[in-house]
């Protein structure tokens, strides 16, 4: 692969920067704007028809008019995050291993906001 040439995961995640970014739903021509590369608008659109697929966008029809779509995020970024975090720790592995090393490299102010978020969490 050429250094010009980018993964198909490096554009998805990308594209989500992108529209989690936005204030409301993009175009594809929207979106190939904000990337600010030389990516042919049916790249764009590709990956948007991939990225709905999966279910990590949502479309909706343009409210500009037209027969074009306008996509958004199908959850807020944080919501992703923990979804993948929690994805990990179901996969197979150690899962004290993975959430040790996981909390070894945490900031000491993430430590303790973790520790004040287990505790706010804790039912007893």
């Amino acid at each position: 692969m050429s250094p010009e040439r980018r993964a198909w995961g490096s554009l998805e995640s990308d594209v989500m920067t992108v529209l989690w970014a936005a204030a409301g739903p993009l175009s594809p021509a929207q979106v190939q704007q904000a990337l600010g590369r030389d990516l042919a608008y049916n790249t764009v659109q590709t990956i948007l028809t991939r990225l709905q697929e999966k279910g990590l966008v949502r479309r909706r029809v343009s409210l500009a008019g037209g027969r074009g779509y306008e996509y958004f995020p199908a959850e807020d970024q944080a919501s992703a995050a923990a979804r993948r975090m929690r994805a990990v720790l179901d996969g197979p592995g150690d899962r004290h291993a993975v959430l040790r090393q996981f909390t070894a490299g945490l900031e000491p102010a993430d430590a303790e906001l973790l520790r004040a978020l287990l505790r706010d969490a804790d039912p007893a």
